[in-house]
Parts: structure tokens; C-alpha cells; sequence
């Protein structure tokens, strides 16, 4: 997947900043915020590792589960206009606007 950088099993988001001339990392998935920046791949993979080291370090002492869970719900907000054409196609399919949309998602991962 395009910028995205696993460490120790985390996926991480990585975007170039060009303010600050750096690249920067943040890892999804977790029960908070972990980000780290280097100006190369090799120092921001150092650097996440000891980002994550010192994110779940505090999670631990403080007793607070690191890794977020998630419960597959979620809602979305989109033009009335998608919502209708969306539901027509799930209808037309025979599915349901869920399914539907569970599909689209996993189209669009596999294209990544």
C-alpha cells in the first residue's frame, strides 16, 4: 500500500511535509496520537520504532490498552445524490446498501 509504513506490526500513514523539508509519520490504529519525522526512509523507520516504543510504554503505565479496537460500524456522509445512486445499484445487484458498500471498499483496498 502506498505510504503506509508497517513498524512492529502498526501500520503508519507517511506523507513528505515540505515545510519543514521532512517526511512524517503517524501510525492509524492506535488509542491516540504517535508520530514521528526524519528526513529519510531509513531515520523515519528509526524513528517510528522508538515512537511506538515510548506510545505504548505510556499506554502500559498509565493502563490504558494501546492498539484501538473497532467495531465495523461506522457512518458516512455523502450528496444525496450518491446515496440514491448508490442504493439503486445495490438494489439492481440485489444487495444491500451495506454490502454494496463493503464491496466498493474492498475494490478500492485491493487497488492500493
Amino acid at each position: 500500500m502506498n505510504n503506509i509504513m508497517v513498524i512492529d506490526g502498526h501500520r503508519a500513514v507517511v506523507q513528505y511535509d515540505p515545510e519543514i523539508d521532512m517526511f512524517r509519520g503517524e501510525f492509524v490504529g492506535l488509542n491516540g496520537g504517535a508520530d514521528f519525522y526524519a528526513p529519510d526512509v531509513e531515520g523515519l523507520r528509526r524513528e517510528g520504532v522508538i515512537s511506538l516504543r515510548v506510545f505504548m510504554e505510556a499506554c502500559r503505565e498509565a493502563g490504558i490498552p494501546a492498539v484501538r479496537t473497532f467495531s465495523g460500524k461506522f457512518q458516512a456522509r455523502v450528496t444525496a445524490e450518491l446515496h440514491l445512486r448508490s442504493t439503486e445499484a445495490a438494489a439492481a445487484r440485489g444487495i444491500s446498501l451495506n454490502q454494496f458498500v463493503q464491496h466498493a471498499m474492498e475494490r478500492e483496498l485491493l487497488v492500493v
